[in-house]
């Protein structure tokens, strides 16, 4: 007889040891400094900058978020890319899903510590 009802995904066991190692590496972290990114005008001052005070689980979060939206962008530009240009847009999408995979992992495991 065919099963109708497919099987529950299996629970992906946690890695206790890596639980820890994430929770020590967030308490580790200090809050932001500030950080002034992008063009500057004449005198030096830039528009943009990283606000001091936030702390290091509010910053990944920012992170693993800008990294979603530069993986969404990258999807798209590669729909009507060709040739070689396919290939680098493929290679960026890539890392910047890995990037976000460490960030959303260590996010995880703060959690876990709650």
């Amino acid at each position: 007889m065919k099963k109708l009802v497919p099987d529950p995904p299996q629970q992906r066991r946690r890695n206790p040891e890596l639980d820890r190692a994430n929770a020590h590496l967030l308490h580790a972290l200090k809050d932001t400094r500030p950080r002034p990114f992008g063009l500057r005008d004449a005198k030096g001052h830039a528009l943009f900058a990283v606000q001091p005070g936030v702390n290091a689980e509010d910053a990944l979060m920012h992170v693993a978020l800008l990294l979603k939206c530069a993986e969404e962008v990258s999807d798209e530009i590669t729909e009507r890319a060709s040739g070689i240009e396919r290939g680098l847009i493929w290679a960026m999408v890539h890392s910047v899903e890995m990037a976000r995979a460490v960030v959303e992992a260590l996010l995880d495991g703060a959690h876990l510590r709650d």
